[in-house]
């Protein structure tokens, strides 16, 4: 059976670009990040790393879900079978990807299926499709999308007001602004800057989940240093 959501969410998103700067590989930081950012109290990782090699992908996998076991759910972006074989808890579908039917055709109830909308129609349509969860965006300007009009938390509020589907609001996502997104009635928020830019992820984290209403993690349960 597929793991539960919580009532809550904060999801860091990696991107591994963020610490590549031309010398020693990029991945050991980022690992380093997302331990930060679980032990400061992100329950969700998805692990969105275009472009990279699929035997690489799941050594990723791997190595994250060691970190996450027991302490966050573990999605990998649109590689069902990446998540299957990793252990992860679920997938994220992008609005052109493979259809939610399809994805658990392959993995049956083992996964939660997540996808991206960026509007209510898309919403809808993923709902009618039974996604477990969706995340909206652009709802902030982000570097991460730059040629994406930011939406405002006006979206949260439309999307939220016509499905039922637990959502979280993504996109230029900082503890000054995460409150709002939740009050428009996201079940949380998911971040990529706001963490991995951050020169200490955990502390990083903690903000976050104290505007998202999860509080902070007791440092270090369960993660080894």
């Amino acid at each position: 059976m597929a793991a539960a959501l919580p009532g809550k969410i904060l999801c860091v998103v990696t991107d591994r670009t963020i610490f590549d700067t031309g010398g020693a590989p990029p991945e050991p930081r980022l690992i380093d990040a997302v331990r930060g950012a679980v032990s400061g109290g992100a329950n969700m990782v998805q692990l969105r790393e275009r472009g990279l090699a699929g035997r690489d992908l799941l050594s990723l996998a791997l190595e994250l879900r060691r970190i996450t076991h027991d302490r966050a759910l573990l999605i990998v972006n649109e590689r069902v079978d990446i998540a299957i074989a990793s252990g992860a808890d679920g997938v994220q579908l992008g609005e052109q990807s493979m259809s939610i039917s399809a994805a658990k055709y392959v993995c049956g109830d083992r996964l939660l299926i997540g996808r991206s909308v960026h509007d209510m129609y898309g919403a809808q349509d993923a709902e009618r499709d039974d996604a477990d969860f969706l995340i909206a965006g652009t709802i902030f300007a982000s570097r991460s999308h730059p040629g994406m009009g930011a939406a405002g938390t006006a979206l949260i509020s439309e999307i939220t007001g016509s499905v039922s589907t637990p959502t979280l609001g993504i996109g230029g996502v900082t503890p000054s602004n995460a409150a709002g997104v939740i009050a428009a009635g996201a079940t949380g928020v998911a971040v990529i800057g706001a963490i991995l830019d951050s020169t200490n992820p955990r502390e990083a984290a903690e903000a976050l989940a104290a505007e998202t209403g999860l509080g902070v993690a007791a440092a270090g349960d369960g993660i080894d240093p």
